[in-house]
This record gives structure tokens, sequence and C-alpha cells, in this order.
């Protein structure tokens, strides 16, 4: 096999990302995918006290508490916390029961009937499969109001771990499966997370890593932009994230499409996030402490946050190189499955070390005598996609109004969103699966039938949205068909888009 050497870029580089080969032992191969796997558990761990708890940066005067049985405490008590993990370790099932070319069926329906409660763009696409909406139009904008939220960017892991060296590989692992539930933004910090795993098995330089998998994300959208920006806010001011974080907010520090995150102050989007990511990065300049806390203190999804980072950071210094400080809480649960599954972190991580050697061979790398030798691949930008093409959010307004035949909403605009919650009266006997079946007229015509169902693990935060109407004034009615005695339906959020 050929190798290319490239003296001068070593000597400049503290690696030679430009190899067409790349040889490690066996053993590195399986300590760097044992990082990557820890460093994710440990940074979602490390953040979870602060998750969604503070509305912007969180101060570095605020303690955020560490022991040796802190993994445990969330295990025992509090299991959702991992949702990035066992997401992931969904999808790295399905590989190994079924092999690399497994169908996006069989994703999408190990997805949808999972045990796990799912929020935001997972919750969407898993109601949206199992009322007959599959992807990629599970995760398309039209059909999830959740389209570029960050469920996608907090489980695309697998992707890049099972790729290593090897980003192209990685972004063809996201297609189908990031489309069960995302689009666009959303899609994209998936492969731009995946593509860091992927060049970080390869590379010691975190500018570059982090500067090279933004190849993937195509140049036209806002991810690319955002990220872009971050870059070179850390090399105007290489000494304080703070202002790299202000900047970011100034910037982007908006969302479009999350009904929760519409203008608020809360933000769930890919994009803010994965900026919070990449200044945990280069600003943490590879220490796993400094990487995870900064990703922590950037705020917003704060455990989800440095899961990434930290997980990008270990696969790029590998477990054995991770302080044993932040490995200590991980040895008593190390053979525990996550809840949900039967997969534990060894059994992770030898799941997604097969997995690496297949996919090295399947691109014209072996495995031979204790050595792994990688084909190098270069990223390359995948298909352009927006979400809520010139949309723009222009009202928000808290409601109180119970559903019956006679309630009319009015609005104007181009674009709608109403969310609901169900109230039980004293005279409500809950019913086994019971499901609301809502008929919505627009503007005096039918617009469809709406199931809610009350209760379960398919629930549905949207009672009603549409992002293609005629811009100009519209009004919204309805008829529940199956009401039952003392529940109600209380619409408590209008949101109207306009075109811009």
């Amino acid at each position: 096999m050929k190798k290319l050497l490239l003296p001068l870029i070593a000597a400049v580089l503290p690696s030679i990302p430009c190899l067409a080969e790349f040889v490690m032992s066996q053993e590195a191969v399986r300590d760097r995918i044992r990082g990557a796997w820890a460093g994710q558990i440990i940074g979602c761990t490390y953040g979870g006290p602060t998750e969604f708890r503070f509305g912007s940066m969180i101060n570095k005067e605020i303690e955020i508490p560490w022991d040796s049985h802190r993994i445990k405490y969330y295990y025992d008590n509090f299991p959702g916390l991992y949702d990035d993990v066992y997401m992931d370790l969904t999808f790295v099932d399905v590989f190994s029961r079924e092999g690399l070319d497994a169908p996006v069926g069989s994703f999408a329906k190990a997805f949808a009937e999972a045990e796990y409660p799912l929020w935001h763009a997972n919750r969407a696409a898993r109601y949206n499969i199992l009322h007959g909406i599959d992807p990629p139009g599970s995760g398309y904008w039209e059909n999830n109001p959740h389209a570029d939220d960050i469920d996608f960017q907090i489980e695309a892991d697998y992707a890049g771990i099972m790729s290593p060296g090897m980003p192209r590989a990685a972004s063809g692992f996201t297609d189908g499966i990031g489309h069960i539930m995302n689009y666009g933004d959303g899609w994209y910090g998936g492969v731009y997370v995946a593509n860091m795993y992927s060049l970080a098995f390869v590379s010691t330089s975190m500018e570059f890593v982090v500067e090279e998998a933004l190849k993937a994300v195509p140049e036209r959208s806002r991810f690319h932009r955002c990220i872009s920006d971050v870059i070179g806010w850390h090399r105007q001011y290489p000494e304080d994230w703070e202002i790299a974080w202000a900047l970011v907010n100034r910037d982007y520090g908006f969302d479009t499409g999350c009904p929760d995150g519409v203008l608020e102050e809360f933000d769930i989007d890919a994009v803010l996030n994965g900026a919070y990511i990449v200044i945990g990065l280069l600003y943490g300049e590879k220490d796993f402490f400094r990487t995870m806390d900064i990703a922590t203190r950037c705020g917003a999804d704060s455990d989800c946050n440095p899961a990434s980072a930290a997980g990008i950071l270990g696969a790029m210094i590998g477990y054995s190189r991770i302080p044993e400080k932040w490995k200590e809480p991980l040895y008593e649960v190390a053979d525990r499955p996550f809840k949900y599954t039967d997969i534990s972190f060894e059994k992770a991580c030898e799941l997604s070390y097969a997995q690496a050697v297949e996919v090295i061979e399947r691109n014209g790398g072996t495995s031979y005598e204790g050595k792994v030798s990688i084909q190098v691949q270069s990223p390359e930008p995948v298909r352009f996609e927006e979400s809520f093409p010139g949309l723009k959010p222009v009202l928000k307004e808290r409601m109180n109004v119970k559903l019956s035949d006679d309630a009319v909403i009015g609005f104007d605009g181009a674009g709608v969103v109403l969310n609901y919650h169900f109230s039980e009266g004293t005279g409500y006997v809950p019913g086994q699966g019971y499901e609301a079946r809502v008929e919505v007229f627009l503007d005096g015509e039918p617009a469809g039938e709406v199931l809610l169902p009350h209760g379960g693990n398919c629930l549905r935060d949207e009672l009603f949205f549409r992002y293609d109407l005629q811009q100009g004034p519209h009004k919204l009615a309805f008829r529940w068909k199956n009401k039952p005695e003392g529940l109600d339906i209380v619409v408590n959020r209008l949101i109207v888009y306009l075109k811009h």
C-alpha cells in the first residue's frame, strides 16, 4: 500500500491530515473509541445539573458539582439525562443486528417503538412515524416544527465513531438516520459533529478538525456561516471565549422553528448549540476539563454540548489520556446497560470497534497483525437544505382558549403554530390509549384531522401548524369529534409567521 509523505506540512501541523494512509494499532483505535464514548458520557454528566437552568452564560462563580459516584447518581435517579447516549445506541444496535446497509426503516422503527421518552424533533418524528409519516417526511420542516432543533446533533456520534478518518463515510451514515427527525440545519449539526469525530481519530490539531469538518456543511447554510464566524472570532480573540459567546448570541441567538424557542431566550436550535460545542473545543485547547467546562458554561443545552465536545476530544486523545478524576465515576457503571437498552459503555465500545473495522475495510483500509490501516478521506459538502425558508416569526401570544365547536382563533400572517395542553376536570375518567380527534377548519375549509394522544409515549406538542399560507388574515375553527366527559383541550400559545 502506497503512502503519501508530506514532511513540510508535518513540520507545521502536529498531525498530517493529508496522508492517503494512516496506520495505527488496533489497541489505539479501541482506545480512541473508548475515549469518544467515555467523553460523551462524562461531558453529559458534568453538564447535567445545569441543563436549561440558566437563561444565559453560566457564571464561573457557580460551582458545578462532581464526585466519584456522579454518573451512578444519574443512572439511578434521572436516566433520561443520557437521551443523547441511548439514542446513539439505538442506531449502533441496528447496525450491529442488520449490518452497515440496514435500511432507514429499521432505524425509524427501533427509534419510534423504543420505550424511552423523547422531546422536540425526536418526539415530533416519533409521532409522525407512528401516524404514517415515514422518513424523511418525519423530519421535514413542513411536518416537524422542530426540524432545526439540536436532536440529531446530539445523536450523530455513532457515525463519526464508526468511521475513523473517513468523514465522507461518516456523512453517509448520517443521511437516512438524520432525516428521521431533522432537516436542514438540524441535519447539518449531526453531519458536522460526525465529521469532527471522524477527523479527531487521525489528527491532533483541534483547529484543523473544527475547520476541516466544516467542509462537509454547505457554505450557503446558516449553520456553516455561524461556525465559520466562531472560527474567525477565535482567531481574533484567542484568549477570551466570552467575547466569542457574546458575538454568537448577537448574530445567531434566535430561533425560527422550535415553538418553545421562538421569540424566547430558550434556544435548542442546532446552530447556536453547535457554536457552543466549537467554542468549547477551540478555547478548551485540548484540556479535558476546560473543554467541557466552557461548553457547559455557554448555556442553552448545557449537558449535550459538553457531551459532544468531550466526546470529540476523547476520540482525539483516547481513553487512556482522560484524567482519572473524570473517568473514576464511570468505573462502577461501565458494565451496566443504559436504561431502555441492553448496551453498556463497555458493550458500546466493542460494537463500535467492530463496526469501525468493517467501515475501514469497506473503504479500502485493512486490519491486520494488530494494526489498522485507514484510507483517510477529505470531507465533501452534503446537499443544501433549508427549513422555514423566507419565514420570520413575528408574534407569540399566550392564550387560554378551550377547544369547542364555537372556538375561533384569528391571525394575520403566512404561517401559524398552535400549542395546547389537556385539562382534566373532576368528572374525567382516564381512558386507556385515548386519542382526541380534532377536525381543523382554516378560513371555513377543512384543513385536516389531528390526532392528539392523551398520555403514553407518543405525544404531540402542537395542535396545528402550517407554513405555506397566503399572507393575510386567517381564521381557525375546530370540531372535537370524540370529547369525553370532563376533559378539555386548551390552546395556550399562538405563533404567527410572516414572509420576508
